[in-house]
């Protein structure tokens, strides 16, 4: 009987969570944060997720290389975010019988399809109605299926005559990082993985063999497909900076610094620091020469790797690159677990931009003020006019930027 008089006395723990702050008799009194926070009327277990959601490798900025963050280069980041189901979906859907897909197994191929887990992919779908449509199959009745609209249809017949246009172009590319990466040989795994980076097709693998001049492909012993080097061409070795530094002499040495630590018994001036450093930046040590034999912790090892990823970023279609892009070819180019920092020390040649957990490179000198790219590839302006296309709600009309950073393309 006391328990139970006690237990009426013992005001309700259970209160609902949309009554006011000051008809809590429990909080009344206390010293919670004011009504404006949402966060006092969570148990502890949400509050300690919140905090630990707000602070994580996920949405936390990464460190910025430059002096000042450059928002034209950081909206670029942004936009991939916003096509992102649009780019995995039509990568996936291209691939299947007749364009086709069930709303039921698109589903649950969020990764693949690029949306977020537990959403449904019709909703996204809906927001790019001249590219992506669904449809009852077989019509008119059936199960709704996800597909492409005549209008994709032919832009995708026109990506496929633009990468046979510039097939011999990324053939070269192709010679070029098979020479700069060790043992002149890449696992084509790793290449079809960082195909769109490189401007590759679908059917690259395939397209290789008909070059056995330049290409060999190699089956290792547990199965997997290498692609090799056939025959080294000494013209191809020379990297962008080489050619840069020929026209441009003082804008390259200016690109790059690599600071020798000095004792303090060494008292150098502002003059004479500025003087060693310039003779330690130059000449960088050509990525197209074997590095695998240098010290991991000398500045000829610096030089090496960052003229290496240089050299990688150089060879891509906009001049940029994520870093699980850049990590793929970690035992290609010999890189360490200080790439990041070594990135971070050369504010004037690389801008790094994104999250923690995921986050890519620029090259500074490719990039204009306003964020466009200074030499434009064929694909980049066949990415622009699709995305012009999935920005719109009906043909001819205006576009609608949907996404918060996207940028009017």
């Amino acid at each position: 009987m006391a328990c139970r008089l006690l237990s009426l006395n013992k005001p309700s723990l259970r209160q609902p969570f949309f009554l006011p702050w000051n008809s809590n008799p429990i909080r009344r009194n206390s010293t919670f944060p004011p009504a404006d926070s949402i966060l006092p009327l969570f148990n502890c277990k949400r509050r300690k997720k919140l905090r630990k959601k707000l602070s994580s490798p996920r949405v936390k900025p990464i460190a910025i290389s430059a002096p000042r963050p450059l928002p034209a280069l950081d909206a670029l980041i942004h936009r991939d975010s916003s096509f992102r189901f649009l780019s995995r979906t039509r990568s996936f859907l291209s691939r299947q019988p007749h364009h086709l897909l069930s709303l039921s197994s698109a589903g649950k191929l969020h990764r693949e399809l690029g949306f977020s887990r537990g959403r449904k992919p019709s909703r996204f779908a809906n927001r790019h109605p001249l590219l992506l449509r669904i449809l009852p199959h077989p019509p008119p009745y059936g199960p709704l299926h996800l597909s492409f609209t005549p209008l994709m249809k032919s832009l995708l017949s026109e990506e496929q005559s633009i990468f046979n246009s510039i097939e011999k172009q990324r053939v070269t590319a192709i010679r070029k990082l098979l020479m700069i990466s060790s043992r002149h040989r890449i696992p084509l795994a790793k290449l079809h993985h960082c195909r769109d980076v490189l401007g590759l097709p679908h059917d690259f693998r395939d397209r290789v063999r008909k070059y056995p001049e330049f290409f060999r492909v190699a089956v290792e012993p547990d199965g997997l497909h290498v692609l090799e080097l056939a025959e080294w061409d000494p013209a191809l070795a020379v990297s962008a900076l080489e050619r840069d530094f020929v026209e441009d002499e003082h804008r390259v040495r200016r690109t790059f610094k690599f600071d020798i630590p000095h004792g303090r018994s060494l008292t150098l001036d502002d003059d004479d620091e500025r003087k060693m450093n310039l003779l330690t930046t130059l000449p960088l040590i050509s990525p197209y020469t074997d590095g695998s034999e240098l010290k991991p912790w000398t500045v000829e090892a610096e030089k090496y790797r960052v003229g290496m990823i240089h050299e990688f970023l150089s060879l891509t279609v906009e001049k940029r690159a994520y870093i699980h892009h850049i990590v793929e070819f970690k035992e290609e180019f010999s890189l360490t677990r200080h790439t990041y920092h070594n990135l971070l020390k050369q504010p004037r040649a690389f801008y790094l931009s994104g999250t923690e957990m995921n986050w890519a490179v620029f090259l500074r000198d490719a990039y204009n003020e306003d964020g466009t790219l200074v030499e434009k590839d064929p694909l980049f302006l066949f990415e622009e006019k699709l995305r012009r296309h999935a920005l719109m709600k009906e043909e001819g009309g205006e576009v609608e930027v949907r996404a918060a950073g996207a940028s009017r393309v």
